[in-house]
């Protein structure tokens, strides 16, 4: 199975607002003494392990955008949530293993169940994938008629149950667009919920008052410094982001939107308000490019994310640690997933 081809030879990458080159790797002439980089040998050191162990295992690697650059590396396969779930179907590989928070894994699971599933770092956890009460839920089904209630993806199996319909960031307008129901109860992210709202306002969308940490930190006024500091740069958001920070937006769109919208964009610099860890993900898109991206200060970081780390990787292919148990009742949770398939695809 293929890894990914990570070359960063004369990419241009700015983080912090601080500019980053990776040089390529030079050989040194006859007689020059080079000492080596002991960070660069242990992480290759790693690396040959890891690629060991998923050939020994059958393991494919499954990364999200958001984890650290050094664990999407030794990826298989780096994307969005839903996209690696449904990815992970078409591959022949007994074993996944996946470089993200729980309610990914959990839904490797659902479409895959009779494959092994794990977690390098099973404490991953996404907070706003339980930011939502089933009383909330139930007294709004009760008391409201014509109603669909729509679970973002970013939520446990438990909530997908819940739901009627599951919807991707990208795809979240286009199928409550397709729903027949007038009214709409969106969980658990207000934020995405919110843009959603404005985007179909033949829809009455009631809000859930969940949200993603990181997202919902981007202030306006770490914006508007961007904007001041680089006035030519198209500035993208995610959805998740508040409504304030979305109106200062120029494009507004998934992580995979964002990548793809800077890698085919003609502008030379970009404000990227979600996760600093696509950095890497527009890096290997954009190479030889010459573009500069910036992101907020502090930069925005997942926590829990950050917790998958190429150790942890290492030791989940060692140990066959950190197995992702098949929710109770799956179909039930499978069923607002297939539903979305659907109306997106209409």
């Amino acid at each position: 199975m293929p890894s990914l081809s990570w070359s960063f030879d004369n990419c241009l990458v700015i983080w912090k607002d601080r500019v980053h080159t990776v040089a390529p790797v030079t050989t040194p002439t006859k007689g020059s003494i080079v000492e080596e980089d002991q960070p660069r040998r242990d992480a290759e050191g790693l690396a040959e392990k890891v690629e060991r162990l998923k050939r020994e295992r059958g393991a494919a690697v499954l990364a999200h955008y958001y984890v650290p650059t050094e664990t999407q590396r030794l990826a298989d396969y780096v994307g969005d949530s839903f996209c690696l779930a449904r990815l992970a179907k078409t591959l022949d590989a007994p074993v996944f293993v996946l470089c993200g928070v729980s309610f990914m894994a959990e839904s490797v699971k659902l479409l895959n169940p009779a494959r092994r599933v794990l977690m390098p770092e099973p404490a991953a956890d996404c907070p706003m994938a339980h930011m939502v009460r089933r009383e909330d839920v139930d007294r709004v089904r009760a008391e409201v008629e014509d109603l669909a209630v729509v679970a973002y993806v970013n939520t446990t199996a438990e909530v997908k149950r819940w739901a009627d319909v599951c919807v991707t960031s990208s795809n979240a307008i286009k199928v409550v667009r397709e729903l027949p129901e007038k009214n709409v109860l969106f969980i658990p992210d207000m934020n995405l919920g919110r843009y959603v709202a404005e985007q179909v306002p033949e829809k009455n969308v009631i809000l859930n008052r969940g949200y993603c940490p990181t997202h919902n930190k981007i202030g306006v006024a770490q914006v508007e410094a961007l904007e001041l500091a680089h006035p030519d740069a198209l500035v993208l958001a995610h959805p998740e982001c508040t409504h304030e920070v979305l109106d200062e937006a120029d494009f507004i769109g998934s992580t995979k939107q964002i990548i793809e919208r800077i890698a085919a964009g003609d502008e030379r610099e970009f404000i990227v308000l979600t996760v600093v860890g696509v950095a890497a993900e527009i890096a290997r898109r954009t190479e030889g490019q010459g573009k500069r991206v910036f992101f907020p200060e502090p930069a925005p970081v997942c926590p829990n994310m950050a917790m998958v780390t190429p150790e942890k990787l290492l030791a989940c292919l060692g140990n066959m640690t950190g197995e992702v148990a098949l929710p109770e009742d799956p179909q039930r949770a499978v069923e607002p997933l297939e539903r979305m398939l659907e109306l997106a695809g209409r």
